[in-house]
Order: structure tokens, then sequence, then C-alpha cells
């Protein structure tokens, strides 16, 4: 199954109690489902999969997985754990659930050396048969690994990589990426689809942004690739990015604001976020409401 296009990640819903809402996460993927997305990723970084359980985790790729076989578009789970035998186990069995695709955290905790992530990599897509998708964020992990040293992997597995690319500037390291690999080469363009367009303009073939505008981001996504350029660059300026430039100030705080926008749609119960998590106050409340009315119409359910 080839990955391309919008593949939201996954927001964890909470009760107002913080327990996980495992029927708000079933709702979730069919909404996104229904409604064109290409896939969907569990565990992203603004999936806060650093708040759950094991227990809660493996219940919800169970869920996930269960769900996207049903409606025909393929999960993408993340790999996320700092030892390289714990996420190879992790790999198997995110495989053995029924996972169409991995993602894969490089680990960063105490800083590994270059070799050592690089060994990390190349095991766990190795254990593996299905593609996987290297996540690259740096400014989250404090990590940097050159473009090269990514290509290079190719070399030594198997399966179908993938590219999820959100440095800051993210445009040269995608060129310097797809330049290394060639025609190889399938970059997912992360950090909320800030860099859409210019990812777009320099190879990339899809986005994996937050999940609560996903139908803003298949509206520039669909114009792009049928050739609007122009329409495409003006969703995402005059729509989008405004709503971008005040909530992806800090990633606990696009949490809180993607669940929000997620609760006000009707797609999940609460905008409960696990503590610790971002402090708003009346001034950022009051700028969100006023980018929320100025993109709600843009939104499926409200035409």
């Amino acid at each position: 199954m080839k990955l391309k296009g919008i593949c939201p990640i996954i927001a964890t819903p909470f009760t107002k109690t913080g327990e996980v809402d495992y029927d708000s996460l079933m709702n979730e993927v069919y909404y996104l489902a229904d409604n064109g997305c290409h896939g969907v990723t569990l565990f992203g970084i603004a999936g806060e999969y650093y708040k759950l359980s094991k227990e809660e985790s493996d219940k919800m790729v169970r869920i996930v997985v269960d769900a996207c076989k049903k409606k025909g578009i393929p999960s993408i789970i993340s790999v996320t754990d700092h030892a390289t035998e714990v996420s190879v186990r992790r790999a198997k069995y995110y495989q053995d659930c029924g996972a169409d695709s991995l993602m894969l955290l490089p680990p960063f905790f105490l800083k590994p050396k270059a070799e050592d992530i690089y060994e990390h990599m190349k095991q766990v897509c190795s254990a593996v048969d299905i593609p996987v998708v290297i996540q690259y964020a740096p400014e989250q992990t404090g990590v940097s690994i050159a473009p090269t040293v990514l290509a290079n992997l190719r070399n030594d597995v198997d399966i179908d990589l993938y590219y999820k690319i959100e440095c800051k500037p993210a445009g040269g390291y995608i060129s310097a990426l797809l330049n290394e690999v060639g025609d190889s080469g399938r970059v997912f363009i992360g950090n909320a689809g800030y860099q859409f367009i210019e990812g777009f303009d320099r190879g990339a073939i899809g986005v994996m942004p937050g999940s609560s505008m996903f139908d803003i981001y298949l509206e520039i996504y669909n114009k792009y690739v049928s050739g609007d350029r122009e329409g495409a660059k003006m969703l995402h300026g005059t729509i989008l990015l405004p709503m971008l430039n005040h909530i992806r100030q800090d990633v606990e705080m696009i949490i809180l604001y993607e669940k929000r926008i997620l609760q006000r749609r009707g797609i999940i119960s609460t905008d409960y976020c696990r503590l610790p998590t971002f402090r708003t106050d009346p001034v950022y409340d009051a700028i969100f409401d006023e980018y929320y009315g100025m993109i709600k119409d843009y939104f499926y359910s409200s035409r």
C-alpha cells in the first residue's frame, strides 16, 4: 500500500478525568477516513504518545488498525522507544497487529552517537516487511541527522522507506534528501504543514498535520495536485497559516488547541490534555477564537 497525501496525526482523546476515550478515538478515525484522508498516523508527537501507558497504547493500536481496515485506508503506527531491542519488538508487534506502515522516531534521550542512531534505524527497519516512515524532528529531539545518513539507510534495508521532515527550515533538507535518493524518495511534510507549498514545490508527496483541520489540508492538497498551485497557495497562506501562526508557538499549545477544534466540531468529547500541559489564558483563547471564526466555514461539516 503506497503512502501519499494527507495522513493526519491522531489526537489522543481523553475523558474529563484523564482516561483514554476509546469511543472518541474510533470516531476520530472514522471521521477522518469518511471525509477523504489518505491515511492516519498514530503516536506522532502531537498525539501525546509520551503520556500513555503501554496497555493504553496497545489498545489504541488495535482500535486504529481495525478501523482503518474497515475504512480501507492505511494505518501508520509510530515506534518511539529509545532502546533498539524494545523498538524492534514494538515494530514486530505493530506489524503483527495489522499495521500497514510504521513511522520511526529515532532515539534521542541522552543524545546517542550518530552510528548508534543509524544502527537503531537499520535494525528496526530490517525487522519488518511493511513500509517505514523515518521521522526527522530535530527541534523536538535535539538530535541532528544529515540527509545523507537517511538516504544511505535505503541501501541497507529491503523495505519501502518514506521520510517525514520537520526541521526548520525544511526546504533545503528536503531538496538535499531527494537529491540523494532520486526517484525513490518519498517525503512527507511535518511541522503542521507549515511549509506545505514549498515542500511540494521541492518534491514532497504528502503532509502529516494535526487532525483537527484535516479538510483544509485536503483542499490545499487537491488544488495543488490538480495544477491549481495559486489556489493552494492562497488557501494555505490566508486561511490556514493565521491559525497556525498562533497555535503552533509551542508543541503542547498546538496539541491543546487542535483538541479544542476537534471538540467544537463534535469529533471528540473533550479537549482534555494529560498533565503537564500548556497553560492557556484569556488572551490566548480570544485570539484563537478570532482565528477559529475565520476558519470554521472551511470545514466540511460547515458547508
